[in-house]
C-alpha cells in the first residue's frame, strides 16, 4: 500500500508533523474500508436468515431477518453519509465554538446544553475531544467555548451544525415559570494541517495577555498566562486560557485563528452558497438552523432539512446523526438544484 510504504521510509517519523496529512488519509481510507466491509457483511447476514426464514417459516428466523434487516438499513445510511463526505476538508478535525446569543442566562444555560449535546455524540462516536478555551457564565452556563474534535471525518459531519439554536422551554431561571426564548450560535472551522499556508503578518496581529478566569480559590490564575490574539484587516479576535502555559496558550490561539481565516477564504469562493455562515444574521429570532422546543410540546426541528425529532432528550444526549445526514442530503440537493 503506498501510504504505508510512505510511513515505513527511513526517517519518515523524523518530522511526525509533516505526516499529519498522511495519516489523515489513511485513517479516513480504513474508515471507507470498513464500513464497505460491515455493509457487505450486513448484506449477506440478510441472505443468510432470508434464506432459512422462507425454508422453515421459525419465528426466531424472522426475529433474526428483521434484526439484520435493520442492521442492514443502519449501514446504508452510513455509506450514504460516507457518499457525502467528499469535501476537500471534510476529513479533517473540527474546531467547534458555541457562544450565547439573546436571552441572558437562559441564552448561556443553553449554551452550556448544547456543549454537553456535543460532547455526548463525541463519546459515542469514540472521537477524542479538546477543550481549548472557556468562559464560564457568572450565574450559570458558559459566555464561550472552543473544542477540537478528532475522529474520521469529523469537520464533514460537524460542518452543518454551524448556525443558530434556539431553545424553547419553561425558564428555570424565571420564578414566576413562564416560557422563555434562548439562542446561542455554533461555529465550526476545518482544523487545517500544517503545511497548508495561510499567510499572518505580525504587523496585522494585536496580542493581549491577562489572567484566566476561574471558579476562584486555588484555581484562579495568578499570572498573565491567558492570550487574546485580535486579526486587525477582519477583526477576528481569538483566545485561548487553558493552559497554564502563555507560550501554549498563544499556539492554540494562533491556531485557532489560522483555521478561521482559512475558513473565511473558503467561504469567499463560495459566496453564493446560501448557508454561507460568514454572513449570519444576529443570534436572535429568524436567524435560527435549528429549534428545540421542550414547551408547550416537544420537538427538535432542523428548518433547512425539515427532519424532526420528537425525543428531544435523546437529541440532547447526543443522538445527532440522523440530523447531520439529513443536513448533509439536503445541501448536496440543494448543490444538484443549483447546477
Amino acid at each position: 500500500m503506498e501510504i504505508e510504504a510512505q510511513l515505513s521510509k527511513p526517517g519518515a517519523w523524523d518530522k511526525p508533523e509533516e505526516l499529519t496529512p498522511v495519516l489523515r488519509e489513511k485513517s479516513g481510507l480504513e474508515f471507507r474500508v470498513g464500513m464497505y466491509d460491515a455493509l457487505t457483511t450486513a448484506r449477506d447476514n440478510v441472505g443468510e436468515w432470508l434464506e432459512l426464514a422462507q425454508d422453515g417459516q421459525e419465528e426466531d428466523a424472522l426475529e433474526a431477518l428483521n434484526e439484520n434487516l435493520d442492521d442492514l438499513e443502519k449501514r446504508l445510511g452510513d455509506t450514504e453519509l460516507a457518499i457525502l463526505l467528499n469535501g476537500p476538508d471534510d476529513n479533517s478535525a473540527a474546531i467547534l465554538e458555541i457562544h450565547p446569543g439573546a436571552g441572558g442566562v437562559d441564552a448561556q444555560d443553553w449554551a452550556e446544553m448544547l456543549l454537553r449535546m456535543y460532547l455526548r455524540w463525541v463519546e459515542s462516536r469514540g472521537f477524542q475531544v479538546e477543550e481549548l478555551d472557556r468562559l464560564a457564565g457568572e450565574e450559570a452556563g458558559i459566555k464561550s467555548v472552543t473544542l477540537q474534535i478528532t475522529g474520521p471525518y469529523a469537520y464533514g459531519l460537524l460542518k452543518g451544525e454551524a448556525g443558530i439554536h434556539r431553545l424553547i422551554r419553561i425558564s428555570p431561571f424565571d420564578a414566576s415559570g413562564r416560557r422563555h426564548t434562548a439562542f446561542a450560535s455554533v461555529d465550526v472551522y476545518p482544523d487545517i494541517d500544517t503545511n497548508i499556508e495561510i499567510e499572518v503578518k505580525e504587523e496585522d496581529l494585536r496580542i493581549d495577555v491577562f489572567r484566566a478566569s476561574g471558579p476562584g480559590g486555588q484555581h484562579v490564575n495568578r499570572t498573565n498566562s491567558a492570550v487574546r490574539i485580535t486579526h486587525l484587516p477582519t477583526n477576528i479576535v481569538v483566545q485561548c486560557q487553558n493552559e497554564k502555559s502563555q507560550l501554549k496558550n498563544k499556539h492554540l490561539a494562533m491556531k485557532i485563528l489560522k483555521a478561521r481565516l482559512y475558513e473565511r477564504e473558503i467561504k469567499a469562493l463560495e459566496a453564493t452558497k446560501k448557508a454561507d455562515y460568514a454572513s449570519k444574521d444576529a443570534i436572535a429570532f429568524g436567524s435560527q438552523i435549528r429549534t428545540y422546543t421542550l414547551q408547550p410540546y416537544r420537538l427538535v426541528k432542523d428548518h433547512r432539512s425539515n427532519h424532526e425529532d420528537s425525543n428531544v432528550d435523546a437529541v440532547l444526549d447526543g443522538k445527532l446523526d440522523d440530523f447531520l445526514r439529513s443536513t448533509l442530503l439536503h445541501a448536496h440537493e440543494e448543490r444538484m438544484g443549483a447546477r
